[in-house]
C-alpha cells in the first residue's frame, strides 16, 4: 500500500511538473489602455491618476467589444479604461488587429511571436503607469471580440515563445511593408540593437508596395509650422534609401525638418512612409511618390507573409528579421 501511494504520489507530482509552464502563462497578464484609435487620449507623465472603480467583465469602445478585468482611472484631463487579461488571449486579439485572418499560418506565428515578444519588453519597462500598452499603433493594434479559429490556432502553437537576445526579451518592432528593405532603428528611434539590422525584402504584395499622395501645400504648411513654401525636396537619406530630412525652400529661407517628424504631423495614413521615390509639384499640391507603410524597422509583416507563402516556416521569417535571437518560452516574467 504505501508503494502504490508513493507511486501515486510521484504520478502526481510529475503530472503537476508537466502543467507548470501552462499554469505560468495562463497567470501573466498583461495590461492594456483601450483608447479610441482617432481620438487617442494617454495620460500625461506629470498627471495625477487614480483608480475610480473596477469590475469584471465586458465594455463596448468603437465598436469592439472587450473582456477581463477592467478598470477606470481617473486623471486630470479625463477618464482612463484598462483592459487586464491574460497574455495569451490579449495576443490573439493583437494578431487579429495587426494583419489579415486569411493569412498563411507561418506568417500569423511569426505575428503572433513577435507581439508577444514585443508585450512582455513593454510589461517589463513600463515604469509606474496603470498599464503596460495601449491598444493602438501607438504600440500594437488590440481587437476584442471573436477570434478566428486560425489565428487562435498560431497563437497556441506558439504558446509562450518569445524572441530573447542575451537571454532577455528583445524590443521586437515591427511594422507593415518595408518597401524593399528595412530600417536601422537608430534612424526612427534614436537607438541601435545588434539584432535590428536593415535587411532586403520582398513585399510586392502590399497594398502599399508603391503608392502616390497629394497633398495640399496648406496642409504642409500646418504640419510643418513653415509658412510660404516655395520648393520642398529631399535633403538626404538614410542607409534603407528613407528620406532623412526634407528641405523646404521659402521666401524667406530654407528650413530642414526631419522626415519622421512631418510623417507624423501629417498623419501616418497621409505620408505612409519616408521612403520616398519622388516630389512634384502641382498647383496647390505636392505629389509624393514612395513605397512601404510605416517606420520600417524590423519585421515587414507583408514580407513575413511572401516568406510564408514560398514555405519559409515561422522561425525562418524570424531569424531574418532579428538575426543572432533565440526562441524561448517566456514562463513567468
Amino acid at each position: 500500500m504505501r508503494i502504490w501511494s508513493i507511486r501515486v504520489a510521484v504520478f502526481v507530482l510529475f503530472i503537476a511538473y508537466c502543467l507548470l509552464p501552462i499554469a505560468s502563462f495562463a497567470e501573466t497578464t498583461i495590461r492594456v489602455l483601450l483608447v479610441d484609435g482617432k481620438n487617442t487620449k494617454l495620460p500625461k507623465k506629470d498627471e495625477k491618476i487614480e483608480r475610480f472603480d473596477n469590475a469584471k467583465g465586458e465594455v463596448l469602445l468603437s465598436g469592439l467589444k472587450y473582456s477581463g478585468s477592467i478598470e477606470v482611472w481617473k486623471g486630470d484631463n479625463g477618464l482612463y479604461i484598462v483592459n487586464e487579461i491574460p497574455i495569451e488571449d490579449y495576443i490573439k486579439g493583437v494578431v487579429a488587429g495587426e494583419v489579415g485572418n486569411s493569412w498563411d499560418i507561418e506568417a500569423l506565428k511569426a505575428q503572433a511571436v513577435v507581439a508577444r515578444t514585443y508585450a512582455l519588453y513593454q510589461k517589463l519597462n513600463s515604469g509606474k503607469m496603470p498599464y503596460h500598452l495601449t491598444s493602438s499603433v501607438l504600440h500594437q493594434v488590440y481587437k476584442g471580440g471573436n477570434i478566428p479559429e486560425n489565428i487562435a490556432k498560431a497563437v497556441n502553437d506558439t504558446r509562450g515563445e518569445i524572441l530573447t537576445y542575451e537571454g532577455k526579451p528583445i524590443i521586437a518592432y515591427y511594422h507593415s511593408t518595408s518597401g524593399g528593405m528595412t530600417e536601422d532603428p537608430a534612424e526612427v528611434f534614436g537607438k541601435s540593437y545588434p539584432y535590428l539590422k536593415p535587411v532586403e525584402t520582398s513585399c510586392e504584395l502590399s497594398p502599399y508596395f508603391m503608392w502616390e499622395k497629394r497633398i495640399p501645400v496648406s496642409e504642409i504648411e500646418r504640419a510643418s509650422n513653415v509658412t510660404g513654401v516655395k520648393e520642398i525636396m529631399i535633403d538626404d537619406l538614410t542607409v534603407s534609401n528613407r528620406v532623412r530630412n526634407f528641405r523646404i525652400i521659402t521666401e524667406n529661407g530654407e528650413h530642414k525638418i526631419p522626415a519622421k517628424e512631418l510623417r507624423k504631423s501629417l498623419g501616418w495614413d497621409r505620408l505612409p512612409s519616408t521612403m520616398i521615390i519622388n516630389i512634384a509639384k502641382d498647383e496647390d499640391f505636392y505629389i509624393f511618390k514612395g513605397r512601404g507603410y510605416g517606420h520600417g524597422v524590423g519585421m515587414c509583416q507583408w514580407s513575413a507573409l511572401d516568406m510564408a507563402k514560398k514555405g519559409m516556416s515561422y522561425r525562418d521569417i524570424l531569424s531574418k528579421f532579428y538575426p543572432g535571437t533565440v526562441i524561448e518560452l517566456h514562463e513567468n516574467r
